[in-house]
């Protein structure tokens, strides 16, 4: 039982504001990285219908974790 519930916890989909809201992060951010690309997983139902579902945020988070700020590639585009 406990089991099911856990999985279902991890396949409720999110809205993007409650997406948002999840990860501390304004909605307009994830429309933005959903156009862009580097953002989270999403789950497109009907038309314009965007869920998030948590195990993918959860993903995503972890897949963002660094050990220093130098690890992180410089978004300037600018030559060296």
């Amino acid at each position: 039982m406990k089991q099911e519930a856990a999985l279902e916890s991890q396949n409720h989909l999110m809205k993007t504001e409650e997406a948002g809201r999840y990860l501390g992060l304004s909605s307009s951010l994830l429309n933005k990285l959903r156009l862009t690309g580097g953002g989270p997983v999403f789950v497109r139902l009907a038309g314009r219908a965007i869920r998030y579902r948590k195990a993918d945020l959860d993903a995503w988070v972890n897949a963002s974790v660094m050990a220093s700020t130098s690890a992180y590639p410089e978004s300037t585009g600018a030559a060296a």
